[in-house]
């Protein structure tokens, strides 16, 4: 029996609903829809209301997460299924429910992740798989890719695995570099469908998934297999949960009838008929068409747009009907672009070729339209109407001509789609009662040639840069141009015609003279004003021409198969014209196995699952928000600065205070502790209240009885500014002098003398921008005051629960002890949860301790991104001597990083930053120094890696001019100049246990280094437009907080009677398997299965005085606590063993209680002779070094800057391992999120200070088709390091910067583009190597074509922070 679900709405409805009944008459309807098989009934549905915040906070689903609030991140998929009663089929489509409105799903059944298998009741296989598979880290992004795998077997139970791809594309992941999750759905889909052991030969998953090469006798221990798909659950497709019964009978019953949901601000109306809607849109012509809500949603949620009125055409069936014509194809305007694509790839398969140029070119910018989840909404006819200037599709369509048919009440009237239907920004020709209600794709002409180009910074899900649709047609049997029509978006405030040079052209021959004459006139044609907004002016422009070129050799091949008489296409040139298509990526994993003989129970070195990857495949995992609401709870938004640089002259909030459920604001003056706070030194405050330093500086708060109501309240506090003058960039800083004390130096051997060695002398400098954390759960604290001697206990997702406690103590003027911090998990951290969630921690437990209540703040991400900093921007000088042989002798390098408004951390990891100066390389003359810029952005800070990645980047980059202003290899000139065992650093610590060359040895046999090199020459002799680049980079990573007194940890181990263990140590669990290490350890220590240890959480209040999860260190620290605690144990209970050695754990457990004997045990561990001096350059800065070595071959696209990663090898010294699965698995996340900050993630600021880029729509973290098509990785065996815990190595940082490899091989391949050119020699590349700068530095007639505004003569859209 099905239950009903009543809920209604007891919001305060103060305002604006009150003018909407007057305008509309009161009341809502009810809206009925079906969640995991439950009716809901809502009466009071608010169109304001989404379907995420409907799911967490009405019905307590809290597995489906909130990432983005923009459909940029999958976090919140869910499955839609619909019955539809004209093809009498049921639908089933994957949906971001942070964008899905409530008030769409009337009769519409929703499932989410816990509705499809729990571990309390039964996993579904495709939650099992995930994490099995190890496919789950932090767990936060599970859900989403559950539901997303989930909802294309719902439609297709063998799916290939280009259709997991696809559905992949609207996902994103930060911790595991993406590979164990395709590793694991490859066991549904054809290619990869596992046959459970029973052997289909060659085919057989078992036999190729995860298998290397076959193993010599010596390589007998390698192990290969990380998991086994022999153990998954069978998957049977006829099992699914059925479509609720009672919403089949409702859908086939209901009779056409309207549907009115009214909210506070804004009014539903769902027509039933066409009349009726353009009835409605006479009656409102300002009213917003909603059908996907995926461009409403974001102007309502971040540009703070309020429309009233809203029209939901999904009923009418008019508007999705799709009929073909004798001229074409006629969509109505509220089909989805998913549905559109079906129907245009079934034409393309029926049709004669020759009809179907058009749609190819369509589905051509549909295969990179966003993400699947989008494209199942979105409506063509909103995505014209939108008006985007870089709209994919709109190209095509004004390149096509196609037709569009505009309705009102009194008829229709059809428009093309041309120069003049794009009235100006974001405007069209349609009038405001007017609706759009079909387009018709007309079929392509004989001689008719059509192709769709899309350039964005990241293929999949992404926001274009210039989008172009290009159509020429011949007179029949020649190659004389009849008509011909180009079409560019992203190169105006409109789509728009290059209509001069199309008229140029009419009725010449397509050959060369017309290729010159188009490019000179597009060059002339196509302009922008050099400040325009988006910037890359000299790309975009370079990039009209190069899409003209690729357009015009396609045509040239076409004509010529057409057996046309046309000029012949150069052999090396034919690579221009491909279009690219994904190869499906492969992948090997090599660790050495456990020692025969080791027992069943000891589960180190085995590839043990993490401990919480089940609950986080089905949603059970509790992260922070989603604990159940407290008894008046309310809930926080802040209040931030606007300006990079002020003075505060006022604020008001009497506007806030008048809102809807607005219950108090929080400001400086409301801190009974002190407002002054900072990581080490305390130079920040809890709230500003004079001056602000930065966009994003926190004034102060509001506190409301929901989210919604606290953020809308927020927006409308008044502060005003005096402006002072900011500095933002590290140019700008080091003109003003304007640093952070101290200026640190390390410097050894005689650098004068070095340089009077050298041969050669040359000099370089390099920028390395910035990066986001982009953790998939932002910053979140739930803080409950106790009600007694000024206790409070915060819930926070951080990795530093001890500095949380000390500072929001500080802050409400209370000793530590009357603050506990408890961490159960967080949704990801890399650092960016080290320091700066204090900053949100302190206002919201300022808040709740002003009003006595509970206060709950998630950041929006955008507000994440805006306020916490992220990776230090580093700009690099540098001055290096060398011989003829490619031996380097002397080096003076100057690091500047841009640390923001405060100190943070950014002396620790400037520190780092010059600890890694030389990174693997051996120079007896010296000298490094750091100085940290003092700046108005919001402060940076630790990001994994922690200054390491850009003190070694610009080593590499030295080390590659060498070998380039010598004209040798660089592998050769590396290899030259590699350490050997004994040898000492710049900071005088020996080098021993050094493995790095037999790291590099084995990296150059696996990759066959020499026949990959000599196939790379011989690929660029035979390409003029798309060159191959390779490089191999080797990287040493320093163990240890820099800081010495952070080297410590501690543990507590209590035993119950009856054998269970409860574990807690000083570490927090953000994804890397910590606690599932740490199981492990006292498992083995304490001689019992793990299954028997648990670990709750991280908490102030059982391990005190912790250090922050941080700097690799975690496993070595906390994994010596355990063991010491657990060995304290294990003595107490030896003579109960001895008296009864055949006895149970069970039996000496309780006989040691019966007499008396403690159960529980604290343990502790600091890491011994650690301490180093900069004044005297003595002492040990490092326990021990991680090594590593990466080679990776990419090919890059000399006309537009995208770029393939082809293949990767990485070796890896993880010591021995304690679970090579988390090991490889932070192996291949910490490669892939170094392949975002060195290939493709850019944080725009304007020249005010303004971060620009604040969300997945603008920031662009690698997705799944960025992984190498070829990954490798392959743990160094034999390699015990006895400076940690049962012999293994820290293994979450160092190998984020083998990714590098792939920076310095696109660097390779951009070198032979420009020898084409007749260029040699150094060349400034700065990072993330984006299309833009790749582009721009293959100089050619292009490029030549587009020269750069002077510099100084205009005011750029962003700046160079």
């Amino acid at each position: 029996m099905e239950r009903t679900h009543k809920t209604g709405n007891m919001r305060n409805m103060r305002g604006t609903v009150d003018d909407a009944e007057t305008r509309f008459g009161s009341g809502s309807d009810e809206l009925i829809f079906f969640v995991n098989g439950k009716k809901v009934v809502e009466t009071n549905a608010d169109p304001e209301t989404t379907l995420l915040t409907y799911l967490r906070r009405k019905l307590g689903l809290t597995g489906t997460k909130l990432g983005c609030a923009e459909g940029g991140c999958g976090a919140c998929t869910v499955m839609l299924s619909r019955y539809q009663t004209h093809t009498q089929r049921l639908l089933h489509y994957a949906v971001n429910a942070c964008l899905a409105p409530l008030c769409s799903l009337h009769l519409v059944a929703v499932t989410t992740v816990e509705g499809i298998g729990s571990v309390a009741r039964k996993l579904h296989p495709v939650q099992e798989r995930i994490a099995k598979a190890h496919g789950s880290q932090c767990g936060f992004c599970t859900p989403g890719i559950v539901m997303s795998m989930y909802a294309l077997l719902r439609n297709n139970p063998t799916p290939k695995m280009s259709d997991m791809e696809e559905a992949f594309q609207g996902n994103l992941c930060r911790c595991t570099g993406y590979r164990p999750i395709l590793e694991a759905y490859k066991t549904f889909t054809v290619e990869g469908g596992c046959c459970g052991g029973r052997g289909q030969g060659k085919g057989c998953c078992m036999t190729n998934g995860n298998r290397a090469e076959e193993t010599s006798e010596e390589d007998a221990t390698d192990a290969t297999s990380l998991f086994n798909a022999a153990d998954f659950t069978p998957f049977d497709p006829t099992q699914e949960v059925i479509f609720p019964p009672e919403l089949m009978s409702l859908t086939k019953g209901q009779r056409a009838c309207s549907l009115r949901f009214c909210g506070e601000r804004v009014m539903w109306l769902q027509p039933h008929s066409l009349d009726e809607f353009l009835d409605l849109k006479w009656k409102h012509p300002d009213a917003r068409v909603v059908v996907g809500n995926t461009e409403v949603g974001i102007e309502v949620k971040f540009k703070n747009m309020v429309y009233p009125v809203i029209l939901a055409p999904a009923f009418i069936s008019e508007l999705s009907t799709v009929t073909h014509t004798e001229d074409g194809i006629v969509f109505g305007a509220a089909c989805t672009l998913s549905h559109m694509g079906a129907v245009l790839r079934q034409a393309v398969e029926t049709l004669p070729p020759r009809q179907t140029e058009v749609f190819l070119a369509v589905l051509e910018q549909l295969r990179w339209f966003a993400g699947q989840q989008i494209r199942n909404v979105a409506a063509v006819g909103g995505n014209i109407m939108t008006a985007s200037p870089i709209s994919d599709l709109n190209p095509v369509f004004m390149a096509a001509g196609c037709k569009l048919t505009l309705m009102d009440k009194d008829g229709s009237r059809v428009v093309h789609m041309d120069d003049s239907f794009f009235t100006g920004y974001r405007k069209t020709v349609v009038r405001p009662q007017e609706i759009l209600s079909s387009i018709e794709i007309p079929y392509s002409k004989k001689t008719q040639f059509i192709s769709a180009f899309k350039q964005s910074p990241r293929r999949e899900d992404d926001i274009s840069i210039v989008t172009a649709a290009m159509s020429v047609t011949f007179t029949a049997g020649t190659n004389l141009v009849e008509d011909l029509r180009l079409s560019y978006g992203g190169m105006a405030a409109t789509t728009v015609m290059a209509k001069k040079t199309a008229n140029r052209l009419l009725g010449r021959c397509w050959g060369k003279e017309l290729l010159q004459e188009a490019c000179s006139s597009l060059a002339d044609e196509m302009t922008l004003d050099p400040s325009v907004p988006g910037g890359m002016v000299t790309y975009r422009r370079t990039l009209t021409l190069c899409l003209f070129y690729k357009f015009y050799l396609t045509v040239l091949q076409k004509l010529r198969q057409q057996g046309i008489l046309v000029e012949d296409i150069p052999s090396d040139h034919l690579s221009a014209t491909e279009i690219f298509h994904p190869e499906t990526p492969s992948s090997v994993q090599i660790y050495q196995a456990v020692p025969k003989g080791q027992s069943q129970d000891d589960v180190v070195g085995r590839p043990t699952m993490h401990l919480s990857a089940l609950k986080q495949a089905t949603g059970e995992a509790v992260y922070c928000d989603d604990m159940p609401l407290f008894e008046n709870e309310l809930y926080l938004s802040l209040v931030t600065s606007s300006k990079a640089h002020a003075r505060i002259l006022s604020i008001d909030t009497s506007a806030a205070e008048h809102m809807p459920g607005v219950v108090c604001c929080v400001f400086a003056e409301d801190i009974p502790g002190s407002n002054a706070t900072g990581t080490i030194v305390y130079d920040e405050t809890v709230l500003a209240s004079h001056q602000v330093t930065c966009v994003g500086h926190i004034i102060g708060a509001v506190v409301a009885d929901t989210q919604l109501h606290a953020q809308r309240a927020a927006k409308a506090v008044k502060v005003q500014y005096k402006e002072l003058q900011p500095v933002i960039t590290i140019q700008e800083a080091i003109a003003a002098q304007s640093f952070f004390q101290p200026i640190r130096t390390i410097q050894k051997g005689d650098l004068e003398a070095g340089f009077k060695q050298a041969d050669h002398i040359l000099e370089g400098e390099m920028h390395i921008g910035g990066q986001e954390h982009f953790y998939l759960e932002t910053n979140v604290t739930l803080a409950v005051p106790r009600g007694e001697d000024g206790e409070m206990e915060l819930f926070v997702s951080t990795q530093s629960a001890s500095k949380t406690q000390s500072l929001v103590a500080k802050a409400l003027g209370v000793p530590a002890n009357r603050v506990v911090v408890r961490v159960k998990r967080m949704g990801g951290g890399f650092g960016g949860k080290e320091s700066r969630t204090t900053v949100l921690s302190t206002v919201v437990a300022v808040a709740a301790n002003k009003l006595k209540r509970p206060v709950r703040c998630m950041l929006d991400r955008d507000e994440d991104m805006l306020i916490t900093g992220g990776r230090h921007p580093f700009y690099g000088k540098y001055k290096v001597g060398f011989l003829n042989s490619g031996k380097v002798v002397a080096l003076d390098v100057s690091y500047y990083s841009n640390a923001g408004n405060s100190t943070d951390l950014s002396l620790s990891i400037l520190e780092r930053a010059l600890f890694h100066m030389e990174n693997s390389y051996s120079v007896a003359n010296i000298r490094g120094r750091g100085f940290m810029c003092c700046t108005n952005l919001p402060s940076n800070t630790a990001f994994r890696g922690f200054g390491g990645p850009q003190g070694m980047l610009i080593a590499e980059n030295w080390m590659t001019d060498v070998a380039q202003s010598l004209g040798r290899s660089a592998e050769e000139v590396r290899r030259l100049n590699l350490y050997v065992e004994g040898q000492s650093t710049p900071y005088n610590q020996v080098l021993d246990q050094f493995t790095l060359d037999r790291c590099w040895d084995e990296c150059l046999t696996r990759t066959a280094y020499q026949q990959r090199r000599a196939a790379v020459d011989l690929y660029n002799r035979d390409n003029r437009w798309t060159k191959r680049g390779l490089a191999i980079i080797p990287t040493k990573f320093g163990i240890s907080f820099t800081a010495a007194f952070l080297n410590q940890a501690g543990a507590l181990v209590h035993i119950y009677t009856d054998g269970s263990v409860l574990l807690t140590h000083g570490g927090t669990e953000m994804g890397q398997g910590l606690h599932t290490k740490m199981v492990q350890v006292a498992s083995r220590v304490l001689g019992i299965p793990y299954s028997k240890i648990h670990i709750s959480e991280t908490s102030t209040n059982t391990v005190p005085n912790t250090s922050p999860t941080a700097a690799s260190a975690s496993s070595d620290l906390n994994g010596a606590a355990v063991q010491n605690a657990c060995e304290i144990l294990v003595k107490r209970l030896e003579p109960y063993k001895a008296k009864n050695p055949k006895g149970s754990w069970e039996d000496w457990v309780t006989e040691a209680y019966f007499d008396r004997v403690s159960l529980s045990a604290n343990g502790f561990y600091k890491t011994p002779d650690l301490g180093y001096d900069f004044d005297s350059n003595t002492g040990r800065a490092f326990n021990y070094f991680s090594y590593g070595v990466a080679c990776s071959e990419v090919e890059i696209d000399c006309l537009t800057g995208h770029h393939k990663n082809l293949s990767t090898t990485i070796v890896m010294d993880v010591g021995r391992s304690l679970n090579p699965a988390i090991d490889i698995g932070q192996v291949e996340g910490g490669f892939m999120q170094g392949l975002g900050l060195f290939t493709l993630e850019e944080l725009h600021y304007s020249p005010q200070g303004i971060l620009l880029t604040r969300g997945p729509g603008s920031y662009k973290i690698p997705a799944f088709g960025d992984i190498p098509t070829q990954l490798s990785v392959s743990l160094l065996r034999d390699a015990p390091n006895n400076k940690a815990i049962f012999a293994s190595k820290a293994v979450g940082e160092p190998p984020l910067f083998l990714a590098s490899s792939v920076f310095y091989a696109i660097k390779d391949a951009i070198s032979a583009a420009r020898a084409e050119s007749g260029i040699s020699g150094p060349f400034r590349l700065d990072s993330p190597a984006s299309a833009e700068r790749i582009r721009n530095a293959c100089i050619d007639q292009f490029t030549k074509m587009c020269p750069p505004a002077e510099p100084g003569t205009f005011t750029p859209w962003s700046v160079q922070v």
